[in-house]
């Protein structure tokens, strides 16, 4: 196995024997002088095949021990689910809970109203939402609110639903392109689709509209926050309401308040140069 570039110390993109390309996790092989042959595979303990590249450049931002952390959820997610499950999954959860850590710090816990329907249609995913709190806890030194395990859970049944059923990937291109115009059109300025800001951000969307398909949409009482963000950030709120109801009218769905703040956050991140508000 070759490893050809460095993600951090202990992650690093490789080349297998077949020359397929790979995320490789293993003790200090990104210190070496990239490219190089990994000769000792047993110092490698885990792999992540099909990771789209753009992911790569979230990777860079995330605290290493935080997609460590990741990446044993999802291996333990393999396990315990036994399907397939979007190859992706490892970014997107990683970029979730930094994403959580941070938002802990300033505002206060989210209620999840539909709690009770997760745990008990996805008794097996909200096992590894609750294993994923122990371990954050565990390794980061890091308590995540109860809420968490729910939010957790749901990237693992979205995952799975992506991962088999390709029906709607187009229209949520489609939307997700809507939805930047519409974005640089209110502010006046032209994103960078192969940024690495742009593609967090499409990552962010695709969760979204992926809950607004599968009726699982966030429903926390959040009427305070997004109260303080319309008076704070007036223009990133009516861009919201201009997206949210774009989606409604393609989906024929109805934004909650909840999910409408979350798309506030993402708009706000992408104009602000990612920064969390």
């Amino acid at each position: 196995m070759k490893a050809i570039k460095k993600i951090n110390n202990n992650v690093a993109i490789c080349i297998d024997s077949d020359n397929n390309q790979l995320v490789a996790f293993g003790k200090g092989i990104g210190f070496p002088v990239m490219p190089y042959e990994i000769n000792d595979l047993s110092q490698i303990y885990m792999t992540f095949y099909r990771i789209e590249n753009q992911f790569y450049k979230v990777l860079r931002d995330i605290p290493e021990d935080v997609f460590e952390v990741s990446a044993m959820i999802v291996h333990e997610a393999i396990r315990k689910l036994k399907s397939n499950l979007n190859p992706n999954l490892v970014v997107s959860l990683a970029d979730h809970i930094n994403f959580a850590i941070l938002r802990m710090k300033k505002y206060k816990e989210m209620k999840i109203l539909f709690e009770y329907d997760v745990q008990h249609l996805y008794p097996i995913e909200t096992e590894i939402g609750q294993y994923a709190l122990h371990l954050i806890q565990k390794k980061l030194l890091v308590t995540l609110p109860n809420s968490e395990i729910t939010t957790i859970a749901m990237h693992f049944v979205n995952a799975e639903e992506e991962s088999t059923n390709d029906t709607n990937s187009t229209q949520i291109v489609d939307l997700i392109d809507n939805v930047t115009e519409l974005v640089e059109n209110s502010f006046a300025m032209k994103i960078d689709r192969k940024s690495y800001n742009y593609n967090r951000f499409v990552m962010h969307m695709r969760y979204h509209l992926q809950r607004i398909l599968n009726k699982t949409q966030f429903s926390e009482d959040n009427v305070a926050l997004i109260e303080s963000m319309k008076q704070s950030h007036p223009e990133v709120y009516e861009a919201a309401i201009k997206g949210g109801g774009m989606i409604n009218d393609t989906l024929h769905s109805d934004v909650t308040e909840s999910e409408l703040l979350y798309l506030m956050i993402h708009i706000a991140r992408i104009i602000n140069n990612n920064e969390l508000i």
